[in-house]
């Protein structure tokens, strides 16, 4: 499939008249922070169903054509600690309304039988249920041999942590504990903690939501929102969904340090990935919930 470059606009400009995909959503945010398996990326989030897909990079790449219509080229601001927030922060205020997804390139959303229905579908029953948020976990993918895939991608042969998952209930500044909020930790993060800044360790975004007035995303990847940052309902169980990503072994070999000590990320709790929502949910990464 030919490539072409895609016009970049301001963001500000697509904002301030944008086109219907835009208003009715659902949303993809994706920042691409090296390139590494952008259009993949991309490709992914247009099959499973998101209308548009606003693309933040610094870069002009080349990308397939078939993703044009779906695809909106923006100019993120400069680089600034928190930009990708403010980002996301700037989109919130201007589609109150739409569901909104974000993560950056080489990051692929798997959802509960995302094989044979939309992400449209699944927000449409996860509202049913008065959620307006749905908790995500950044579960860390990863090559099975280094020495083929030196910057930690590999998309034919890539691996995960079938154990080694743990939650703590989260507390508020005050150390007492919030309903139904935890802090979720395993993977690379925590096999590989000492390369890895303690503010970075947590696997739970909240990776799917539905914009607000007032409504901000803050740097811990927590809204402003309270109930936005639970897992489910008082009531029963519902939809979770994981971001399968290879950030973390990127950074980790793009890391001197880290590059040098690692000489391998598969260990005996490693299984390859199957790219099936079935697997994950089997291993206990996602929650279907009530929907069947």
């Amino acid at each position: 499939m030919p490539a072409i470059p895609f016009p970049v606009r301001p963001l500000d400009a697509v904002l301030s008249d944008p086109p219907p995909a835009l208003r009715t959503g659902p949303v993809a945010l994706v920042f691409d922070e090296d390139g590494v398996a952008l259009a993949e990326t991309l490709e992914h989030l247009a099959a499973k169903g998101a209308r548009a897909i606003l693309l933040f990079s610094y870069v002009e790449r080349p990308l397939p054509v078939r993703l044009a219509e779906v695809v909106i080229p923006v100019t993120p601001r400069p680089h600034v600690p928190e930009r990708v927030f403010d980002e996301i922060n700037r989109v919130i205020a201007a589609l109150p309304g739409v569901w909104l997804h974000y993560c950056y390139n080489a990051e692929f959303l798997i959802y509960p039988f995302c094989e044979t229905r939309s992400i449209g579908e699944m927000l449409a029953f996860h509202a049913e249920e008065r959620r307006d948020a749905m908790l995500t976990y950044a579960i860390d993918l990863y090559p099975g041999d280094l020495a083929r895939a030196p910057d930690g991608v590999d998309l034919a042969d890539c691996w995960l942590d079938r154990s080694g998952y743990y939650a703590l209930q989260r507390k508020s500044a005050e150390g007492a504990p919030l309903d139904r909020q935890w802090d979720f930790h395993g993977g690379l993060r925590w096999r590989f903690e000492e390369h890895v800044p303690e503010d970075r360790r947590r696997l739970d975004r909240i990776g799917l939501f539905r914009a607000a007035p007032g409504l901000t995303i803050r740097p811990d990847h927590t809204m402003s929102e309270a109930e936005y940052n639970t897992v489910s309902c008082p009531w029963h169980h519902n939809l979770t969904a994981a971001v399968c990503s290879f950030r973390v072994a990127k950074a980790l070999r793009r890391n001197p340090g880290s590059r040098a000590a690692i000489t391998a990320f598969r260990w005996h709790n490693s299984v390859r990935f199957d790219w099936s929502s079935q697997m994950l949910m089997d291993l206990g990464l996602m929650e279907p919930g009530q929907w069947f």
